[in-house]
Formats: structure tokens, sequence, C-alpha cells
């Protein structure tokens, strides 16, 4: 009997869909036994790959530690594992930049099992009784905001990445030198969100996605009736999940052009640590198929990185066309970079952008502390 051992992460959408997935694979392969364990979504975010994958043969993870883990050695190629043909078929069913988010040096360490980025959700009921008018504009926001009707997920890391959505609304897509964006520009992109944070409730900065989603499906408070952004879970928008369905959309305009989030998500990837490399891989493979993700995964509770998945009208069906609806802004979703010191630099400038975001620390100064910290990252000796 081989036994392997998972971590994912502590939702419905990171957690119930790869037991499922287990579940299924067992029954498929009954010489093999999977048992999952999940940690918070902070420590999702936070945790350390070196320890991860010297305690679980199989790893739920996010793309911007893919470079670290490379580096180190911590995670197994697909391509010694895999078919050409399957990873050319993940490459081309891509959701967004999913699938090359999670490749390093030319070989793929993660497959993109589950795909996310900030996107609109509303409450159609709320939007009705006060009689508005769904927002297609960033002014509209604004003015949604100022009238009580609007929340944001502000949660430290969120304000970061919001961050990079309005460095690239004013014309700058960040990371494209050794700034996150030019001083005056990321101070701009600061100082939009802080108009908007301002126009909330301060709750909101306390509020990560998940929290959000929860909030705005629970509660007939009026500010629950618009969310511009956060990261999207279609579990919200899915009947009888919780009280209050969400409704699901594309990011509005600014300037006339559509704003444009940061890619999140997350993949499955294989310790180099494991004792059972073949059967860690058979079961990525199979959670990673189309008809897994448009079947078992998704019905668990899971939010594929699979196209196939996000297309379909059955997926859609089941959740109030949250994936198809989504889909342009996950395509148009922005890439963080990929090296290796890259999560210690988002770990040192999420405070900053949380205490710009909340007023205490001008946006200027702010823009170029983490500006600083970016480039200190980026040209520190690589391991």
């Amino acid at each position: 009997m081989t036994t392997l051992k998972g971590i994912a992460w502590n939702h419905t959408r990171g957690f119930v869909s790869v037991v499922a997935c287990a579940q299924r694979f067992e029954e498929l392969h009954p010489d093999v036994t999977i048992v999952w364990e999940k940690r918070s979504l902070q420590a999702f975010a936070d945790a350390s790959l070196a320890e991860l994958s010297a305690a679980y043969d199989l790893i739920v993870m996010d793309h911007p530690h893919t470079a670290l883990a490379a580096t180190e050695g911590l995670l197994l190629p697909y391509e010694d594992w895999l078919s050409a043909e399957f990873l050319a078929d993940q490459a081309a069913n891509s959701v967004g930049g999913s699938h090359e988010s999670y490749r390093f040096q030319n070989k793929q360490w993660t497959l993109a099992t589950d795909a996310a980025a900030p996107i609109a959700t509303w409450r159609p009921d709320l939007l009705e009784a006060h009689g508005l008018a769904l927002p297609q504009t960033w002014e509209e926001v604004l003015d949604l905001a100022k009238h009580g009707f609007v929340t944001v997920s502000a949660f430290p890391i969120d304000m970061l990445m919001h961050g990079y959505t309005f460095c690239a609304a004013f014309g700058h897509a960040p990371f494209t030198g050794d700034c996150v964006a030019p001083d005056d520009v990321l101070a701009a992109a600061l100082t939009e969100l802080r108009k908007l944070v301002s126009l909330c409730d301060p709750a909101c900065l306390e509020r990560n996605p998940i929290r959000t989603a929860e909030w705005m499906s629970q509660t007939s408070d009026p500010r629950a009736a618009y969310c511009p952004f956060a990261y999207g879970y279609s579990n919200y928008s899915r009947p009888r999940y919780a009280p209050f369905p969400l409704k699901a959309g594309d990011l509005v305009t600014f300037n006339g052009r559509r704003l444009r989030s940061t890619l999140g998500g997350a993949g499955l990837a294989v310790s180099s640590k494991t004792k059972y490399p073949r059967a860690c891989m058979d079961f990525a493979a199979f959670t990673a198929a189309p008809e897994t993700q448009m079947g078992v995964y998704f019905q668990s509770g899971g939010q594929p990185g699979h196209r196939a998945a996000w297309i379909d009208d059955a997926v859609n069906e089941a959740s109030n066309g949250f994936f198809r609806d989504t889909l342009q802004t996950l395509d148009e979703s922005l890439l963080r970079p990929q090296f290796p010191g890259y999560m210690d630099f988002q770990d040192a400038a999420t405070p900053i952008a949380r205490s710009c975001g909340s007023g205490t620390i001008p946006p200027s100064d702010a823009a170029a502390e983490i500006n600083r910290l970016y480039r200190n990252y980026l040209n520190a000796p690589q391991p």
C-alpha cells in the first residue's frame, strides 16, 4: 500500500476539491491512499516550501513560490514524468497565464489546477432593492461608494495586488524594470486605492477575499451591494452555498480601458523528497485532466484551472455563469515576476501597502519604500 500526504488550504474550494479527487483516485487505484491536511489562507501564502516539501508528498501552492522552489530543488519537474502531449494540452488550455506562471528555467514545476484573479462581485438583490445600476467605470464605483454601497477586499496582501492593477491602469505594466513602477506611477496607483478605501467601512481592511465573500453573501447591509475587486471564489455564486448568492463579472474600466487584476490561483506540485513520485504524478495528472476538472473537482467545490471547465455549459449553469462571465478578466490578468526573492519582497511590501491604504503613510513615501525593497530583493545574490 502506498500512502501519500498532501497539504492544501482551508476552504471548500482549496480542500474539499482535492479530497474528493483523492477519493475517486483511490477508487481507481486501490493500492494508493492519499491523506490531505489543510492550512489557513494566510499560511497558504506564507508557509515555507522547504518545510512543506520535507513533510508532504503533494503540495497545493501559489505561483510566486515557483522560482525559489525550483532554485532550491524542492519540487519535481513534470517534464520528467508526464507526457509532452499532456503538458501541451495544459498549456493550450491555460486560463490566462496560469500554466506559464508555474514555469521557471524552462521546466514545469506545478500544474495549474485552480485559477483565480480579482474580479467584480455584487448582490443583484441589493442593487435592485436600492434602484442601483451596475457600475461600468471606476468613477461610477467611487460614486457608488460615496453613497454607501461598496465594499472591497483591502487585506494587506490584497492592497499590494490591487496596487499592481492601478500601475497598469496608469499605463505602466508592473515589473518591467528594476522597480514595481516608477515612483510617481506607483504613488498614483496607491492614491486611487486610498480613495476607495476611505469611502468604505474600515472593516474592509481586515477582510481577505474569503471573509469579504462570506460577509457579502450573508448580510443585508447595503455596503455589500458591490465589490469592485477581490480574488474570486465561485462557491459564493453557486445555489445554496450561502444565503445570498453573489453574481460575478469582469472589472470596470479606468480612463476608457478595463482594469487588469493580478493573477492568483493555485497549483499542484510534487515534492522532490517523496518516496512515491510515480503515484504522485499520476494523481496530479488525474486532478488536472479536463474531465476531472469539469467533473468531480468542480462538483466538490473546486475552481478549475483547465479552460475546458471555464467554458463548459454545465459548470456555468451550476455557478450562475461565474466562469464565463469572468474569463476575460482572468485572461487579461497581470503576472507577478519570477525570481527567488520575490516572496520576501512581497512579505516586506505588504504592510507598507496596507498602511498607505489605511491612511497612515503618504502614497509617495509608500511608493518609494516599496520600490526600494523591490530593487533590494531583485538584486540580492541568488541562492
